[in-house]
């Protein structure tokens, strides 16, 4: 026996983007919106659902759009050094996903990022929805499954890499050899203990 949601994540991954289906309709939509445009309900039911989110108060879904692509900047037409054109090997440092969260952040400073996943790219932009929550609403305090938010270690949580997207971009999902340094030092552990 199958659940709703298994029916419905289906759906999704069939990724149809031919002529007039539903996700063709959909990316209109979401071009023609904001870069950071605050929705009802979210379009994966299912993903936001494994990520926290619930359908009450307190829970809020913003889609945010963000430009694909590296860094890659404009070649001097001056002479130069191969190594001080200063064009290519230029990166962030952190992956698109975080960064359409931290622009989710700081269009809603009063929430907190919960977590974001992907819904849709075309040829110039990726669109993701971000989960939110507010953290001082008296709903979100009296649930013991989510009020671990409102503590104050807790704040501004996107901003230092503690979503998924920011775990995986900081190379914390990575494990065993070749990533001894990836995490502090048992020095900074213990430092940070006292």
């Amino acid at each position: 026996m199958k659940s709703g949601y298994k029916y419905l994540k289906e759906t999704f991954e069939k990724h149809e983007k031919s002529y007039e289906t539903p996700e063709w309709y959909r990316a209109i939509k979401y071009r023609k919106g904001r870069s950071i445009q605050r929705i009802d309900k979210p379009t994966k039911i299912y993903r936001a659902r494994e990520l926290g989110y619930k359908a009450k108060q307190g829970y809020i879904v913003v889609r945010a759009r963000i430009r694909k692509g590296g860094m890659h900047k404009i070649r001097p037409k001056g002479g130069r050094k191969n190594r001080a054109m200063g064009v290519s090997k230029y990166t962030t440092g952190k992956n698109l996903q975080w960064v359409a969260e931290e622009r989710a952040q700081k269009k809603f400073p009063n929430l907190e990022v919960l977590n974001s996943y992907k819904i849709y790219s075309d040829g110039k932009h990726h669109y993701y929805e971000v989960i939110l929550v507010d953290p001082y609403h008296p709903v979100i305090k009296s649930d013991p499954k989510i009020n671990w938010i409102c503590a104050p270690s807790h704040k501004r949580r996107v901003n230092r890499g503690k979503t998924s997207a920011g775990k995986k971009s900081r190379g914390l999902y990575k494990k065993g050899w070749g990533s001894e340094k990836t995490r502090t030092s048992i020095k900074a552990k213990k430092s940070r203990r006292n």
